[in-house]
């Protein structure tokens, strides 16, 4: 889950942009999407990469696996 860092929850995150890459017309290789926090104006990116299985994270925006702490 994606969450705010300065407001510690998801509620408020709206996705600005969305670009989903395909090398091979078929399967996915690149997520990349830009969030932006309504309540407190934070913004920041999520890509993954699936060639390098990475995921990146920056700017005022945090990934997370467990339950944000306000939600």
């Amino acid at each position: 889950m994606i969450t705010c860092t300065n407001c510690e929850t998801a509620q408020f995150l709206q996705i600005t942009q969305s670009r989903v890459y395909f090398e091979d017309g078929e399967m996915i290789n690149e997520i990349s999407e830009t969030y932006e926090c309504t309540l407190c104006g934070a913004t920041g990116q999520y890509v993954y990469d699936d060639d390098s299985d990475e995921e990146t994270v920056t700017g005022e925006v945090d990934h997370t696996t467990e339950r944000p702490k306000y939600a």
